[in-house]
């Protein structure tokens, strides 16, 4: 195997370091969103996972919703869902 088949192939596997990227990876499965993984890793970051994965399974559990990624941003701006304190 030369090396570009070996990045190839390394890319498939996903390497998880932290719990948000984890959380974040798991909301873009659950909305069926993989094109904006790194938009959910982020929003895992700053917002409280179990939260965002609670708003994350009511959508997905909506039939009648065409982009659960979009509606679910839309849902995020209007609840209340806290940031995570920053630590010092």
């Amino acid at each position: 195997m030369d090396y570009l088949e070996i990045l190839k192939e390394r890319r498939k596997t996903s390497k998880i370091y932290s719990k948000h990227q984890a959380t974040g990876l798991l909301l873009a499965k659950t909305l069926a969103d993989d094109d904006h993984k790194s938009l959910y890793i982020k929003l895992a970051k700053e917002y409280d996972d179990d939260r965002l994965l609670d708003l994350a399974k009511e959508v997905a559990r909506r039939k009648n919703v065409e982009n659960k990624g979009a509606y679910f941003m839309r849902l995020l701006t209007k609840t209340a869902i806290r940031k995570k304190k920053k630590g010092k």
